[in-house]
């Protein structure tokens, strides 16, 4: 009998890894391996595949689970979606109706502490790498002014043993809550989660208005089962359930260069960036920590997953009969995006096409297809581009854009891209018949374990 996946046992990190061997979704690898570039090799091979967990990591007393969230699959599993084809709805649910946090704990289960970073299994994914990343790092802080907490991942650089550089993007609500605190003069405290139920890691990648707290959208993707408690020194309120937390403070007016891998799987530009000093680690009994392969299926679908969601939004705003948003893996689940819709009006797929480029101002491709298209699916994408579009009429090509810095082809000082729309729509001047895609009654019936 095949063992049923039980969201309601989940209440952090670790119980999730144990609901995914349960059910056969994550495998062990109990021989040493080093942090340093084998790690993130054997992970790339179990790309799209098992989550795993590393029992033992040289010069570490911690284990390290990785590919955690590696499919659609198990991302629908962290946040109780009925399946991977309801995510959006989901995340659009609990966006709208975030929940209060009403369990508030004072005690916590981490039971030793450290201030070393070099007692984290922090691992060097790649030849060009600035060094050792924590890559799945939840970062809260608090605005100076207006009192409210943000949640948002961002990656930390081990310098030595009490100091990271911290990849802030401007503009982006943690590095608002920096310049406010160093407006004042102050450095930002902060407390960083590595570890957590994964729907929390869900949540911190969506870009909520500012001030909103992300944590409250982890709350309704927990289905109200988050519970919080004081971090021991920010006072922050942080995750009780969650392996390891590191405390300390951004540093106002110090730097370092620093260069890592991105969602393309490139190397982005060299940046300085801001100093994180570290002033305590506290650790679970038995903690295991959680790495996250850059530029591989992990990142790209915590990343963009949430940004389908905010894009469904934008779209559907414009266009009523949109149906689907799907951020394609060859797009980096980020630079391109298919969007399923039933068109009513023949100007609908371009009006899509232009608030699609809104939502989401990284976006350089929009492909528009009807609803008898999976988007999901290249070959029917592929199929809808050569079958139902005229260049000369259905293609929109937006010169001088902002764009993403991600991409290299793109001019990635000024953020200037340039951008296409595809509309793959069938024409509703021609029948509908001309564009039909012949069917076998019964064709989804049929098994061939019946036959051979």
């Amino acid at each position: 009998m095949k063992t049923r996946f039980e969201f309601n046992k989940i209440h952090g990190f670790t119980d999730f890894l144990t609901q995914l061997e349960k059910t056969n979704q994550l495998v062990r690898i109990k021989k040493a391996v080093d942090p340093k570039f084998e790690l993130a090799a054997i992970v790339s091979k179990l790309d799209k595949g098992k989550a795993v967990l590393f029992e033992s990591v040289k010069d570490s007393k911690i284990k390290v689970a990785a590919n955690v969230l590696g499919t659609r699959y198990r991302v629908a599993l962290s946040i109780n979606s009925k399946n991977e084809n309801l995510i959006q709805e989901r995340i659009n649910d609990a966006i709208r109706n975030k929940s209060e946090i009403t369990n508030i704990d004072g005690s916590n289960n981490w039971d030793k502490n450290s201030k070393n970073l070099f007692d984290l299994p922090i691992v060097t994914h790649f030849e060009k790498d600035s060094g050792a990343f924590i890559t799945s790092s939840l970062v809260i802080a608090k605005d100076k002014e207006t009192g409210d907490q943000n949640l948002s991942t961002h990656r930390l650089l081990r310098l030595d043993k009490k100091r990271m550089a911290i990849r802030m993007v401007e503009g982006r609500h943690l590095h608002k809550c920096f310049t406010s605190a160093k407006e004042h003069g102050e450095d930002l405290p902060v407390s960083v989660i590595i570890g957590a139920h994964p729907a929390i890691s869900v949540a911190a990648a969506y870009q909520a208005p500012y001030g909103e707290n992300e944590l409250k959208i982890a709350n309704s993707l927990m289905s109200n089962t988050l519970t919080l408690t004081k971090s021991p020194g920010t006072g922050l309120y942080v995750p009780r359930n969650s392996e390891i937390l590191l405390e300390g403070r951004i540093l106002a007016d110090e730097t370092s260069e620093e260069q890592m891998v991105e969602m393309l799987r490139t190397y982005d530009i060299k940046r300085r960036q801001p100093i994180f000093e570290l002033e305590k680690i506290y650790l679970t009994d038995d903690p295991i920590y959680h790495d996250i392969l850059p530029g591989y299926g992990e990142h790209r679908l915590l990343m963009g997953l949430p940004i389908e969601s905010k894009l469904f939004h934008s779209v559907k705003d414009v266009v009523s009969g949109t149906r689907e948003v799907h951020l394609t893996d060859g797009g980096s689940n980020w630079l391109t995006a298919v969007i399923q819709i039933r068109k009513k009006l023949e100007g609908e797929p371009k009006n899509a096409i232009v608030a699609a480029f809104a939502g989401h101002p990284s976006l350089k491709i929009a492909i528009i297809v009807d609803d008898d298209i999976n988007p999901r699916n290249p070959t029917e994408v592929d199929y809808a581009i050569s079958t139902r579009c005229q260049a000369d009429k259905d293609l929109l090509i937006i010169p001088n854009s902002k764009g993403s810095s991600l991409d290299p082809s793109s001019d990635q000082n000024n953020l200037v891209t340039t951008k296409m729309g595809i509309d793959a729509t069938a024409t509703l001047s021609k029948s509908k018949d001309r564009f039909e895609i012949a069917k076998i009654p019964g064709e989804e019936k049929i098994r061939l374990s019946d036959y051979l």
